[in-house]
């Protein structure tokens, strides 16, 4: 009984629960609008479904090993001669042979009376023969009868040996067939929440440098703003990514360039080597806008060299833990104190490369964690409070490019390597520095907002 209670419990939780999240799901896109999503499964709807399917399965894992023993323990003992239906059928077969051999018995006894009969001399020692016949007749007639009798019980006896024998292998495989099911509703809810997971193309998810001017003097400070817009029809909590890099810096040494965020709670500095996510908005409407405050202080001592400033917007939603927004890329010139450029524009996006911010074509989205490595933390700064906060990497994988700044082209794609791949081109520091940093920060966008 408790066994066919854990069947039942398999079968009904792994087949029948999530088979509507899982036939929904494919039809899920990032950028679909909000009216064509309202029946489709959310990502924790979808994460629930793909823990409960994991638990039956194992249920039903259980199950079925359960079943294996028993039904190994139950042919062992049919095969037992202590086994009540074993040992009716012992009998039965035992009395059948019996019945067969006074059969044969009664058979001989009427030949040897059909002999007699007409072997007798004289009507008396005839009629004596003739009477004796009969009785032997009369005899194997009754022998035949129980022959049958025998026969037919000892078949019924093998037959009910045979049945609890197929009885007990048909509840092993109706264990097994669930354990398939279960399987099937696993791979099914997995595959579903995969799908989920892979980061997706958001173009309406777009970030702007403004105010940001094409040439700075060393010695001066700088204000200009990033202005997040939710084009999409969805709402989204985003992530604003920036990073801002002088051409030939590395990693770890002082940087010409000392930037700083707010957004109304204090500034906050950019750590200088790596993107890093800022300004983190909770509840971004379809539509809505916001400005995050940057101010760049140029060191006094700056030489004339080439810089860049990389932002972009990444997000989740209610469907996607990862929705990635168009990279944006302005190139400016840093001068030397005391020069007067004159009136300067504000740096202009880059143009975008064909490769600029795609995935490599040997690794396909969704294939590798995040960041190298699901579980890969990322500081985050949030709006409130304004001390920053750790994330937790989830899954999904996508790679980037940005166009370089001295021959306009675009770098190499990446993605492959929990390690940062060189991107090659104009400065292979600066470049594995910048872009390619972005690629890490961008990947730890976590799947467990």
């Amino acid at each position: 009984m408790r066994l066919r209670r854990s069947l039942a419990v398999a079968v009904a939780v792994a087949v029948t629960t999530p088979v509507a999240l899982f036939t929904a799901a494919p039809a899920l896109a990032a950028g679909a609008p909000a009216a064509q999503t309202q029946n489709q499964p959310t990502y924790a709807e979808l994460k629930k479904a793909a823990a409960d399917a994991q638990k039956a399965y194992e249920k039903a894992l259980a199950a079925k090993e359960e079943g294996q023993e028993k039904v190994k323990a139950t042919l062992e003992a049919l095969d037992s001669d202590t086994h009540p239906l074993k040992a009716a059928t012992i009998t039965a077969d035992k009395a059948a042979e019996e019945a067969a051999a006074a059969e044969t018995a009664a058979e001989k006894a009427v030949r040897d009376a059909e002999a007699a009969v007409e072997a007798a001399q004289g009507e008396t020692e005839k009629a004596e023969a003739e009477k004796a016949l009969e009785t032997a007749e009369a005899d194997l007639a009754k022998a035949v009868e129980a022959k049958e009798k025998a026969d037919a019980a000892a078949e019924a006896a093998r037959t009910a040996l045979d049945d609890a024998r197929v009885a007990a292998v048909r509840e092993y495989s109706v264990l097994k067939k669930a354990l398939d099911d279960a399987l099937a509703a696993k791979e099914a809810a997995e595959e579903a929440l995969g799908t989920a997971e892979e980061c997706v193309r958001e173009t309406g998810l777009t970030s702007l440098a403004v105010g940001l001017p094409a040439e700075v003097v060393a010695g001066t400070t700088v204000d200009f703003t990033l202005r997040v817009t939710n084009g999409t029809e969805r709402t989204l909590t985003v992530d604003p990514l920036a990073f801002v890099h002088v051409d030939g810096e590395r990693g770890g040494e002082k940087s010409r360039l000392a930037v700083e965020w707010s957004n109304g709670s204090g500034w906050h500095a950019l750590n200088g080597d790596e993107p890093e996510h800022i300004a983190h908005i909770d509840t971004m409407a379809p539509g809505e806008r916001s400005d995050v405050k940057l101010r760049m202080t140029i060191a006094p001592d700056a030489a004339s060299a080439d810089a860049f400033a990389l932002f972009a917007a990444d997000a989740s939603s209610a469907y996607r833990p990862c929705v990635l927004g168009p990279m944006k890329r302005y190139d400016f010139e840093l001068l030397p104190a005391g020069s007067d450029p004159g009136p300067v524009d504000d740096a202009d996006p880059g143009q975008t490369g064909k490769d600029d911010d795609q995935r490599p074509a040997t690794a396909g989205p969704g294939t590798t964690p995040q960041g190298g490595a699901a579980g890969q933390p990322v500081t985050t700064a949030r709006t409130t409070p304004t001390t920053p906060t750790t994330r937790t990497a989830g899954t999904g994988t996508y790679g980037t490019t940005a166009a370089t700044a001295t021959t306009g082209g675009t770098l190499a794609q990446t993605g492959t390597s929990p390690a940062l791949v060189p991107l090659g081109a104009a400065s292979a520091v600066a470049v594995a520095l910048g872009a390619g940093a972005v690629l890490a920060a961008r990947r730890r966008m976590t799947a467990d907002r």
